[in-house]
C-alpha cells in the first residue's frame, strides 16, 4: 500500500482519536492541575501522555483483542492473566462508564447553571440534561454519527475562541506558581484526559490492522491532545486567580467541583465567551454521554446474559442510567470527584496498569523493564486516589500561603 493510499485514513482515525480526547477531562484538567502551577503541571500532562500512548501501543499490539469481532475487554484480560484480570477488568470498566455519566450530569448542570443569575434548582437542570442526553442515547445515535464531523468542527472552533478570549484576560505573573507535592493528586484527571482506549479495536479495524499505521494515527491524534491539554491549561491558569476573596479562582472551582468555563464566564463577562463556552462544554459532554451510556448499556446487557440469564431491555435500561442520575441528585457537584476516581481508579486499572502487566509478561530486558515502570507509575496513582478516597490521605494545595506570599513581599 503506497503512502498516498494510507495518508487518508491515518490523519482521520488521529482526528477520531482526538475527538475521543475531548470531553470532561479537559474541561477538569486547569482546575485540578492548575494547584500544581503550570510547570508541575505540565510535566505531570506530558508524563501521563507518554505513559497512556505507551499503553494504547501494548494494546493495539494484541491481535486477539483488535482482530475479533466479539471480543471484549474482561474475556481478553481473563485469557492473558487468569480470572484475576477478568474481574479487575469488569470493576474498572463499570467504575469508568459509570463515573463518566455521573461527571456528565453533574458537570452539565454546572454549566448551564451559570448562564442563570438568578438561582436555579441544580436538580432541574440535572433532570433536563439527563432526558435530554438519555433520549438521544437511545433513539438519536445514528444521527450523531451523521454529524460527528459536524460536531466536532463546532467543538474545535468553540474551543479556540475560548482559548483566544480567555488569552486577553492573562496575568503571567501566575504561571510561576508551584506546589509539587499536590501533582500526584492532580494525575487521575490527567489520566482521563488521555482516555481514548475503548476504540482501539474500532481503529485496528477500520485501518485494516495495519499496526504501523494504527500506531502513527493514535501518536498524532494524542499529540492533537496534548497540544490542545497544554494551550488550555496555560490559558486558564493565567486567565484565573489561584485563590482570594471571590469565588471565580481555582482554588474555589475545585472546592465546588466546577468546570473551568464557569469561573472563567463569570469573570471575563462575554457573550461570546460564554456562547462558545456552553456549546464546547454541552457538546462535548453531551456526546461522550452518548458514547459511553451506549457502551456501558451494551456491557450491561452483556453481563446480565452471561450471569442472569435474561437480555430484557428494559432491565439493562434501568441498570445503566437509574444509577448514575440517582448519584448525581443525591450527591450534587461531583464532577471533579467522579473524573477523578474515572481516571484514578477504572482507567488506571484497565488500561495502565493491565496493560504493563502484560508487557511484563510477554517480553524481556529493556521492554520488560519498561513494563514495570508503567505499572509502578499507575500503582502511585491508585495509591494516592484510593488513599484520599478513603480519607487514608490528605493532600490540600497551598493556594493560601502562596497568595499571602504574593501579598506581603
Amino acid at each position: 500500500m503506497s503512502g498516498s493510499e494510507t495518508k487518508a485514513p491515518i490523519m482521520s482515525m488521529a482526528f477520531v482519536v482526538t475527538g475521543n480526547m475531548l470531553g470532561a477531562g479537559i474541561l477538569a484538567l486547569p482546575i485540578q492541575t492548575g494547584l500544581s502551577g503550570l510547570i508541575p503541571s505540565l510535566a505531570g500532562i506530558v508524563l501521563m501522555w507518554i505513559l497512556m500512548l505507551s499503553t494504547a501501543f501494548i494494546i493495539a499490539g494484541q491481535k486477539s483483542l483488535t482482530e475479533s469481532a466479539t471480543a471484549d475487554l474482561p474475556t481478553f484480560f481473563q485469557k492473558e492473566l487468569g480470572t484475576a484480570g477478568k474481574w479487575v477488568a469488569v470493576v474498572a470498566n463499570l467504575v469508568i462508564l459509570y463515573g463518566l455519566l455521573v461527571a456528565y450530569i453533574s458537570g452539565a448542570a454546572s454549566v448551564i447553571e451559570s448562564l442563570f443569575k438568578q438561582h436555579v434548582p441544580e436538580s432541574m437542570l440535572m433532570l433536563i440534561f439527563f432526558f435530554v442526553a438519555t433520549f438521544l442515547t437511545l433513539f438519536g445515535m445514528n444521527l450523531m454519527r451523521k454529524g460527528n464531523a459536524m460536531i466536532m468542527l463546532v467543538m474545535w472552533i468553540t474551543f479556540g475562541i475560548l482559548v483566544v478570549v480567555c488569552a486577553e484576560n492573562m496575568d503571567t505573573g501566575r504561571l510561576t506558581f508551584m506546589d509539587w507535592h499536590f501533582l500526584p493528586a492532580s494525575l487521575p484527571v490527567v489520566v482521563t484526559a488521555f482516555h481514548f482506549h475503548n476504540i482501539i479495536p474500532t481503529i485496528s479495524r477500520n485501518m485494516n490492522h495495519d499496526l504501523s499505521a494504527i500506531r502513527k494515527a493514535m501518536f498524532i491524534g494524542t499529540f492533537i491532545g496534548l497540544i490542545m491539554n497544554i494551550i488550555w491549561v496555560v490559558v486558564v491558569i493565567a486567565g484565573l486567580p489561584l485563590e482570594g476573596t471571590s469565588q471565580d479562582t481555582i482554588l474555589a472551582a475545585f472546592q465546588e467541583n466546577l468546570p473551568a468555563t464557569v469561573p472563567l464566564c463569570h469573570i471575563l463577562h462575554s457573550p461570546i465567551f460564554t456562547t462558545s463556552a456552553l456549546l464546547f462544554a454541552l457538546l462535548a459532554m453531551c456526546a461522550a454521554y452518548m458514547a459511553n451510556g451506549t457502551a456501558l448499556s451494551s456491557f450491561i446487557r452483556d453481563m446480565a446474559t452471561t450471569y442472569m440469564h435474561t437480555s430484557n431491555r428494559t432491565l439493562s435500561f434501568v441498570f445503566t442510567f437509574l444509577p448514575p442520575l440517582i448519584i448525581s441528585m443525591v450527591y450534587p457537584h461531583l464532577f471533579l470527584k467522579a473524573i477523578n476516581t474515572v481516571g484514578g481508579v477504572g482507567i488506571d486499572l484497565i488500561f495502565g496498569i493491565l496493560p504493563g502487566a502484560l508487557l511484563i509478561k510477554y517480553n524481556r530486558g529493556k521492554k520488560r523493564a519498561y513494563g514495570y515502570f508503567i505499572v509502578a507509575c499507575f500503582a502511585v496513582v491508585l495509591f494516592y486516589e484510593l488513599g484520599q478516597e478513603l480519607g487514608l490521605l490528605h493532600i490540600s494545595p497551598n493556594a493560601e500561603y502562596w497568595n499571602a506570599r504574593l501579598s506581603h513581599p
